[in-house]
C-alpha cells in the first residue's frame, strides 16, 4: 500500500517523426524566450496587470519578485529546468501538426522516470518477438539532462562546499522520479538536502552577503519541485518563499521565471510583434515557435474579450478556458467551460484565465498499465514534452540545450490531467 509502480502503456506509441523532430528543434527557441520573459520587468508588469487583480496566487507571487528587484538581486546565476508539452493536432485533412499546450517553467516532473521507459518498452517488445522494432526506440536520459543543468548551476556558484537543496511537497507521492536526478548529483560528487517550505522557515538563513544557509551548510542551488499551486501556501511558507528568494542561491526557478509560465504569458505571446519584440533579431528562432502556437484569446474586460466570451459560450466544444495554473486537472471543457462562463462573463473574474483552441488528436488504441485497473484495450491520445535546460551567468547564456523528452498517453474520455493526477500514463514514442 506504500509503494506503487508508476503507470504506463503496455506497448509505446506512435509518433509522426517529423512533428518529434520540430519539437525538438524549437527547444533551445522557448529556453530563450523563457529567459528574455524573466528579465523583462516591463514586460511582466504589462502582461499581468489584469491577472494579479483578480488571481491572489499570482498577486502574491508578483509582489515577492517587486520586493526583491527593489532590494537588488543577489542572485547572479539563473537556472531554467522547463518543459514544453504539445499534442498532434488532425486537421480535417488527416495532417497532423505540433501544436503547443503550454510550457511548465516549475517543478517539471517525469524527467527521471521516463529515463527508464524505453528500457521497459524495449524488452516488451523483444518478448513479443519485434525485436527489430526493439532497436528503433530512442534512447532517452532527462534525469542526466536535469542534474547537468544544476550541476553547472552550482559549479557556477563557486562554493565547493556547498549543496543542492531539493524543496518537496509535505507529502511526496513523485519520490522516485525526483531520487534518479538527485543520484545523477551524488554521482558527480554533489551534496543534496531534501528540504520543505516548513523546514526553510525554521532553519533557513542569510548571512550579510544573503548567502543560504540550511542546517549549518550553504546551498548553491534550490530545486523546487514545490510551490506551483495556492496549496503549496500558508503565510510561513511565503515568508520562506521570500527569504530563498532573497537570497544569493540559483534558484531553479527565480520567482520571475515562474510568472514566465503563466498562462497570460502564453496567450500574450500569440499576440502579433510580441515576440519580435522579446527576441530582436532572431527571425527564424520566432518563426519556429509561432509554427507551434495554437489558436489563444484574451478574455480582459473591453470589446475583443466580450467578442470572445460569447463566441466560446455559443460553442464550446471549439475551446479549453485555462485558469492560472499548474499541475494539471484544472481546465474547463465542454458544458462546464459554458456554464463557468456564463457566470463570469460580465465581472472582472473572466480576465484569470485565457481561452485556446482545442486540440483534436487522432486516438490510438493502447493498454494502460495501473495497479489495480483491469487490463483492456483503450482508445489513447498522447501528449509530448520536451525538456529543455539553460544556465545564465550575468548576461551571458552558457549553457542552452534539450535535455529529453517525455510521452504521457491517457484515454480519450478523460479532457485533462497528467501522470500525478492520475489520469495519463508514462509511454515510449515509437517514431514513424
Amino acid at each position: 500500500q506504500v509503494v506503487n509502480y508508476a503507470p504506463f502503456t503496455l506497448l509505446p506509441s506512435a509518433v509522426p517523426r517529423a512533428l518529434f523532430e520540430q519539437a525538438y528543434a524549437v527547444q533551445q527557441d522557448f529556453n530563450l524566450l523563457v529567459d528574455a520573459i524573466s528579465q523583462n520587468k516591463e514586460f511582466l508588469e504589462q502582461t499581468l496587470a489584469s491577472t494579479i487583480k483578480v488571481d491572489d496566487f499570482t498577486a502574491r507571487l508578483f509582489q515577492i519578485y517587486t520586493q526583491v528587484l527593489e532590494e537588488g538581486l543577489a542572485q547572479t546565476v539563473f537556472l531554467g529546468i522547463n518543459r514544453s508539452d504539445y499534442m498532434f493536432d488532425c486537421g480535417l485533412d488527416g495532417t497532423a501538426a505540433l501544436r503547443q499546450i503550454e510550457i511548465n517553467t516549475i517543478a517539471a516532473s517525469f524527467g527521471g522516470l521516463t529515463s527508464r521507459t524505453a528500457q521497459v518498452h524495449g524488452l516488451v517488445l523483444k518478448v513479443l518477438g519485434k525485436t527489430e522494432e526493439a532497436s528503433q526506440l530512442l534512447p532517452n536520459n532527462p534525469a542526466e539532462g536535469l542534474a547537468s543543468g544544476i550541476a553547472k548551476a552550482w559549479e557556477l556558484y563557486g562554493s565547493p562546499r556547498a549543496v543542492v537543496m531539493f524543496l518537496v511537497e509535505e507529502v511526496q507521492r513523485n519520490i522516485f522520479d525526483q531520487r534518479c536526478v538527485e543520484n545523477e548529483l551524488w554521482n558527480r560528487n554533489i551534496r543534496v538536502l531534501r528540504k520543505r517550505f516548513r523546514d526553510v522557515f525554521e532553519q533557513g538563513s542569510l548571512d550579510a552577503s544573503r548567502r543560504l544557509y540550511m542546517d549549518g551548510q550553504e546551498v548553491a542551488v534550490v530545486y523546487y519541485r514545490e510551490g506551483y499551486v495556492p496549496q503549496n501556501y500558508d503565510q510561513q511558507n511565503w515568508e520562506a518563499r521570500l527569504l530563498l528568494e532573497r537570497s544569493r542561491a540559483v534558484k531553479c526557478p527565480d520567482i520571475a521565471t515562474q510568472l514566465a509560465g503563466t498562462k497570460k504569458v502564453q496567450q500574450e505571446l500569440s499576440r502579433p510583434g510580441t515576440l519580435e519584440k522579446l527576441l530582436p533579431g532572431l527571425p527564424q528562432a520566432v518563426a519556429r515557435i509561432r509554427a507551434t502556437f495554437a489558436g489563444l484569446y484574451s478574455l480582459d474586460e473591453g470589446e475583443e474579450g466580450d467578442r470572445i466570451a460569447a463566441t466560446a459560450i455559443a460553442d464550446p466544444d471549439r475551446f479549453v478556458l485555462k485558469p492560472q495554473r499548474e499541475g494539471g486537472g484544472n481546465n474547463l471543457y465542454g458544458e462546464e467551460l459554458r456554464q463557468v462562463l456564463e457566470k463570469i462573463k460580465d465581472s472582472p473574474e473572466r480576465t484569470s484565465y485565457i481561452l485556446m483552441d482545442k486540440i483534436k488528436p487522432q486516438p490510438a488504441l493502447n493498454y494502460l498499465l495501473r495497479a489495480h485497473s483491469p487490463l483492456q484495450v483503450s482508445e489513447c491520445i498522447s501528449e509530448l514534452g520536451i525538456f529543455g535546460v539553460y544556465v545564465r551567468q550575468g548576461q551571458e547564456l552558457v549553457l542552452n540545450r534539450a535535455a529529453g523528452h517525455l510521452l504521457r498517453t491517457k484515454a480519450v474520455e478523460h479532457a485533462d490531467g497528467g501522470v500525478a493526477a492520475g489520469v495519463a500514463v508514462l509511454d515510449t514514442p515509437y517514431l514513424l
